[in-house]
C-alpha cells in the first residue's frame, strides 16, 4: 500500500520509495489523484507553490522520471503501478485501493450510510482511524502539503470521534479510549475530540476523570484563545455532572421504554396531505428505499434540503402519509420555523415538550433543564417506531436535540441548509431537492387546473412553466390566480407574467409564508454581508452559469475569499454548484436577487470588472488555440479582476466549451449597458471557436450585436473587425454576395484606420470566399496580396499561414509542383509557431497535392497527420473536409472500403454541423455503395475552402 496519511511511504522491497523529499512530494502529488490525470501546472504549484523555480517543468520531469524507476521494482500483483504522461498531464496508474488515503475515505463513506448496520459501522470506523500512523505527508514541506495536511487532519478527526461514538453505543467505550486519547492530547482545543473523551471517560465510570477533561480543554481554550468553551461542551459537562451520560435506558418485557407515558395512545401530527401534489418519483423512490433496505439500523435521518419555494415541506408531509402506517408508535411533525418571515423560531426544547405532551407524559414530569427533557424524549421513544418530521429546520442545532436514541425510528428533516454535520456525526442521508423537471410542472398545473385546461393551451402553458422557473411555489401561486380568473385563458396569463414590470410582482401576496419576495427574504436575510453582497452582483450575471474566477471578478476580490461565499449561498441554497467551480441559479431568485441591488455605481462597476475577465481570460484562450497573427488591442483589466489561467490549447477549448453559453450572452449585455468595445471584442473572442464547431448561426447573431454596438459607438476600428466577422459567418452559411460586401467594407475600414494586419486578413478572407464561388484566379491574388502585407509588416505567423493559402491556391489551379514546395515551407514555419490549427491545414494541401501528383501513399500520409492535428484542435469542419479528400485518395488507390469508411465519418460530422457539403458526401458515399460497373465517372470529392 501506498502511504500518505503518515510518512509518505511505497512498498518492499527497498527502494520503492523515492529517496528525496521534493520526489515523495511528486509521488503524493499524483496519489492524491490516484487513477487520474493531474495536469502539469496543477503539479507544479503542489510541489513548489507559488514560488517555483525557473525550469520548474523541466524538473518536474526529471523527478517524475526518478519516481518511475523507484515504481518500476515494486510488485503489487497482477496490477503494475507507474506513472502515465499524456496531454500536458500524469496520471498514477494505482487501484486508489492501494492508497491508504483512499482506503481511509471509502471506509468512512461507507460507515456513515444509513444502512450501515452498527457492528458493521464499528469495524469500518475502526480500521479506518487505524490506516493514520501520525501526522498526514510527515517529513514533506510546502504549502500544498500544509493545506492537504490540516484538510486530512479534520476528516481524521471527525472519523475517530465518530468511531468513538459507534463503540460507545455498542457498549465498547474502551476500544476507542486510546486512539482518541492520543489525539486529544495533539489537538487540546479540538472541542469534538475533547468531548468524545468525556463521553468514553463517563459510559466506563470515570467521572472525575470526564471532569478533569472538561477542566484541562476550558483552562486551555481561555489561556490561548480567551473563549469559553462552545454550548454543546458545557451542556455536556453539566449531564456529567448530573451524571446522564453513564445512564442507559431500561427496556420494559415488552421492548419498549419503562419512562410510561400517563397517555399511550399514538400520536398522528401529520398536517394534511397535499391534493395537487404532483411528481418527484425519485425522491420519493429514494425514501421508500431507505425503509425496504434489509435489517433494523440504528435511528434512520434524512435531510430534505434546497431553494426556498422548492416543495420541501410538501414531498416531506406527502411521503410520510404514504408510510404512516409502518410506523404504528406515532408519527410526530413539527414546524420548526427556521426560516419564518413572520414569527420567531420554535426552539428545539419547545418542540421536545409538545413531542412529550403528545405522549402523554404530564407536564410536571417534564424536568426544567433542556438536556434532562432531551435525555425524557429520548427515552419516551426507545423501543418504539416512530416517524418524526422536523420541517424547516434552521440549521444542524436546531435538530440535533430532536433525535431519538435508538433504532427503528426515522427522521425527515427539511432545511434550506444542507446540514452536512448531520451526515459526519449522524450518519443522515442528505437528498437534495432541485427544481421541478418540465413534465412534473406540467402535471402540478394538471392536478391545480384540471387536464382539460391545461391540454388546450399547450404552448401557454411551457411559457408559464419556464416563467416561474419550474419552481413549485410559483407554479402554485400562478394557478392559484388562474384558478380564481376561469374566463382568462392560459395564453393571456402567460402575457401576464412576460409583461410584468418587475419579474416577481405576479407572484407577490399578502401572505409572507406564500409571497415569494417575502420566503426568499428569509433565506437571504441569513447571509454573511461578503454573502449577500454576492449574490446581488449575481442579479447583473445574465450568462445562464457562472465560474468562481468570473464570481471573484464581480466582487472584485480575491478568488480565495469568494469561494467560501459561493459556498455559503449554496449552503443556503440560493444558488447550486452545477459543477465543480460552476454555479447557477433560476431566473426568480435571479430577478431577487437584482431587486436587491439599490448600489447602482457597485453594480456598473461589477459588470465592467465582469466583462473584462471574459474579455481577457477569452482573448488569452483564443490565442492558445491559434497562435495570432491578427490580434485585438484590448484596454487593460479593471483592478479586481481575476483570469483563469489558461495553459495550453486543450485549456483553451475546455475553458470555451464551457463559457461559450455564458459569453454569447456577455456579448449582448456588453451592448446593452454601452460597453460597445466589450461587444465587438468579446464576438472576435468566439469566432474561432464557433466557427470549429459549425455554429454559425450563432456566429452571425453575435456579430450582428458587435456591428450595431460599434456603429452605434462610433468606433470604427470596431466595425472593421466586426464586420470582417460578420462577412466570415455569411460566408459560412452560403451567403457568397453578402459576404464579399461585408468584407470589402470591412477592407475598406482597416485601410483608413491603418491596420495592415485587419487588411491582410480581409484579403484572406476574400480568398476563401471567391475560392467557393470558383474564382481561383482572383482568389489566388487576394491570397497573394494577404502574403505581401503580412510579409511587409513582418508577422511571421501571418507569412506561415499565408504561404499555405497561396500554396492551397495553386494546388487547385494545377500547380501542383509549385503548392508542395510553398506548402512544406509553410508546415516547417507553422510547427515553429506552435499553430497546430494552420498546420493541419497546411498537411491537407500537401495530401491534396500528392494525391493529384498520383502519390497516393504519400498522400495518404500527409491526411492522416491533418487529421490527428484537426482532433487536437476539435476543428469538426476541418477533419469532414480532410476526409473527404482522404476518402478520394482512397478510391483512387482502389481501396472502396476505406473510401466508404473516410465518408461515412465524413458524412456524419457535417450532418451533425447541418452543412450543405453533407449532400456531397451522401452522394459519393451513394456512388460508392453502388456496383462498380454502375459507377459510372468519379464525382470530384473536394469540398472547397476548408480553412
Amino acid at each position: 500500500m501506498l502511504r500518505l496519511l503518515g510518512l509518505v511511504e511505497g512498498w518492499d522491497p527497498a527502494g520503492s520509495t523515492p529517496d528525496s523529499p521534493r520526489q515523495r512530494l511528486v509521488l503524493a502529488a499524483l496519489a492524491v489523484d490516484a487513477g487520474r490525470p493531474v495536469p502539469v501546472d496543477v503539479l507544479v504549484d503542489r510541489v513548489w507553490g507559488t514560488s517555483p523555480p525557473p525550469r520548474a517543468r523541466r524538473t518536474l520531469q526529471a523527478y517524475v522520471a526518478r519516481t518511475r524507476r523507484a515504481l518500476a521494482v515494486v510488485d503489487v500483483g497482477d496490477d503494475r503501478v507507474h506513472i502515465e504522461g499524456r496531454s500536458g498531464t500524469y496520471a498514477l496508474a494505482i487501484d486508489p485501493e492501494r492508497v491508504d488515503l483512499h482506503r481511509f475515505r471509502r471506509l468512512v463513506g461507507q460507515a456513515v450510510d444509513p444502512a450501515c448496520r452498527s457492528a458493521r459501522r464499528v469495524d469500518l470506523l475502526r480500521a479506518a482511524v487505524r490506516l493514520w500512523r501520525g501526522p498526514a505527508l510527515a517529513g514533506l514541506d510546502g504549502q500544498w502539503a500544509d493545506r492537504m495536511r490540516e484538510s486530512w487532519q479534520q476528516e481524521r478527526i471527525a472519523a475517530t470521534v465518530a468511531w468513538a461514538d459507534a463503540e460507545l453505543a455498542a457498549g465498547e467505550p474502551e476500544r476507542a479510549f486510546r486512539s482518541v486519547a492520543d489525539l486529544a492530547a495533539d489537538h487540546p482545543l479540538v472541542e469534538s475530540l475533547a468531548g468524545a473523551l468525556m463521553r468514553l471517560h463517563a459510559q466506563a465510570g470515570r467521572m472525575a476523570e470526564a471532569l478533569q477533561c472538561y477542566q484541562d480543554v476550558r483552562e486551555r481554550l481561555v489561556d490561548e484563545l480567551g473563549v469559553d468553551p462552545g454550548p454543546q461542551l458545557q451542556e455536556m459537562h453539566r449531564a456529567v455532572l448530573r451524571g446522564e451520560l453513564s445512564a442507559r435506558p431500561v427496556s420494559g418485557s415488552n421492548g419498549s421504554s419503562s419512562v410510561a407515558a400517563d397517555d399511550e395512545s399514538a400520536p398522528a401530527q401529520l398536517p394534511l396531505d397535499l391534493a395537487a401534489f404532483a411528481g418527484r418519483h425519485d425522491e420519493i423512490a429514494f425514501l421508500d428505499a431507505l425503509l425496504d433496505a434489509e435489517g433494523d439500523p440504528a435511528t434512520t435521518v434524512v435531510v430534505l434540503s434546497g431553494t426556498a419555494g422548492v416543495g420541501k415541506s410538501a414531498l416531506a408531509v406527502h411521503w410520510a402519509h404514504r408510510v404512516a402506517k409502518r410506523f404504528p408508535d406515532g408519527q410526530l411533525f413539527i414546524n420548526l420555523r427556521g426560516f419564518d418571515p413572520s414569527s420567531a423560531a420554535v426552539t428545539a426544547a419547545q418542540a421536545i415538550r409538545e413531542f412529550l405532551e403528545a405522549y402523554g407524559v404530564a407536564a410536571r414530569r417534564i424536568p426544567d433543564s433542556p438536556a434532562a427533557q432531551a435525555a425524557l424524549y429520548r427515552s419516551v421513544l426507545a423501543g418504539r417506531r416512530v416517524l418524526v418530521v422536523l420541517d424547516n429546520a434552521r440549521d444542524v442545532e436546531h435538530v440535533r436535540p430532536l433525535m431519538p436514541g435508538t433504532s427503528g425510528c426515522v427522521v425527515l428533516v427539511t432545511s434550506r441548509e444542507q446540514l452536512l454535520p448531520l451526515a459526519v456525526a449522524e450518519g443522515a442521508r442528505l437528498l437534495t431537492l432541485d427544481l421541478l423537471p418540465p413534465a412534473d410542472a406540467r402535471a402540478l398545473l394538471v392536478r391545480r387546473l384540471g387536464a382539460h385546461r391545461v391540454q388546450q393551451e399547450p404552448v401557454a402553458v411551457g411559457e408559464i412553466v419556464a416563467r416561474c422557473a419550474r419552481l413549485p411555489l410559483a407554479l402554485a401561486i400562478t394557478a392559484a390566480h388562474a384558478a380564481t380568473r376561469p374566463a382568462v385563458t392560459l395564453a393571456a396569463l402567460a402575457a401576464e407574467l412576460r409583461g410584468a414590470a418587475g419579474a416577481l410582482d405576479p407572484f407577490a401576496d399578502g401572505d409572507p409564508t406564500i409571497d415569494i419576495r417575502a420566503v426568499f427574504s428569509s433565506s437571504y436575510r441569513t447571509l454573511s454581508e461578503p454573502a449577500a453582497r454576492l449574490f446581488r452582483l449575481l442579479g447583473a450575471h445574465a450568462g445562464p452559469t457562472i465560474a468562481a474566477p468570473a464570481a471573484a471578478s464581480l466582487t472584485g476580490l480575491p478568488l480565495s475569499r469568494v469561494r467560501a461565499h459561493l459556498a455559503e449561498l449554496c449552503r443556503a441554497h440560493l444558488l447550486t454548484e452545477q459543477s465543480p467551480g460552476r454555479y447557477a441559479f433560476h431566473d426568480l431568485l435571479r430577478a431577487y436577487a437584482a431587486e436587491q441591488a439599490s448600489d447602482r455605481t457597485d453594480q456598473r462597476q461589477a459588470l465592467h470588472r465582469l466583462l473584462d475577465h471574459y474579455l481577457h481570460t477569452g482573448h488569452l484562450a483564443a490565442d492558445a488555440l491559434h497562435p495570432p497573427f491578427s490580434t485585438i488591442r484590448l484596454a487593460p483589466a479593471q483592478t479586481g479582476v481575476t483570469t483563469d489561467e489558461v495553459a495550453d490549447a486543450q485549456a483553451a477549448q475546455a475553458w470555451f466549451d464551457a463559457e461559450l453559453p455564458v459569453l454569447l450572452v456577455a456579448a449582448g449585455q456588453a451592448a446593452q449597458h454601452g460597453f460597445a468595445r466589450h461587444a465587438w471584442q468579446l464576438a472576435w473572442v468566439v469566432t474561432r471557436p464557433l466557427d470549429r464547431i459549425g455554429r454559425w448561426q450563432d456566429l452571425t447573431a453575435v456579430h450582428d450585436i458587435a456591428v450595431a454596438a460599434a456603429r452605434a459607438a462610433d468606433d470604427r476600428d470596431g466595425l472593421a473587425h466586426a464586420q470582417r466577422g460578420l462577412g466570415w459567418a455569411h460566408f459560412r452559411l452560403g451567403r457568397l454576395d453578402d459576404a464579399v460586401q461585408l468584407l470589402t467594407l470591412s477592407g475598406d475600414l482597416f485601410a483608413e484606420v491603418g491596420d495592415p494586419s485587419g487588411l491582410a486578413h480581409v484579403h484572406l478572407n476574400l480568398s476563401q470566399v471567391l475560392e467557393r464561388d470558383g474564382r481561383l484566379k482572383e482568389a489566388l491574388i487576394h491570397s497573394e496580396q494577404a502574403l505581401d502585407l503580412f510579409e511587409s509588416a513582418g508577422h511571421r505567423a501571418g507569412q506561415a499561414y499565408l504561404r499555405n493559402v497561396v500554396g492551397w491556391k495553386h494546388a487547385l489551379l494545377g500547380d501542383h509542383e509549385q503548392a508542395l514546395v510553398l506548402c512544406r515551407q509553410a508546415v516547417a514555419e507553422l510547427q515553429d509557431a506552435g499553430d497546430q490549427q494552420g498546420e493541419a491545414d497546411a498537411w491537407d494541401s500537401l495530401g491534396y497535392a500528392h494525391h493529384h501528383l498520383g502519390a497516393h501513399q504519400q498522400a495518404t500520409a500527409c491526411y492522416q497527420r491533418a487529421l490527428a492535428l484537426f482532433a487536437i484542435t476539435h476543428d469538426r469542419y476541418g477533419r469532414a473536409a480532410t476526409l473527404a479528400n482522404l476518402a478520394d485518395t482512397y478510391e483512387a488507390a482502389d481501396d472502396p472500403d476505406a473510401a466508404r469508411a473516410a465518408w461515412q465519418e465524413a458524412l456524419t460530422l457535417l450532418t451533425d454541423l447541418d452543412h450543405p457539403d453533407a449532400d456531397r458526401a451522401r452522394e459519393r458515399l451513394h456512388l460508392l455503395t453502388r456496383p462498380v460497373l454502375e459507377r459510372g465517372s468519379k464525382v470530384q470529392a473536394h469540398m472547397p475552402c476548408r480553412t
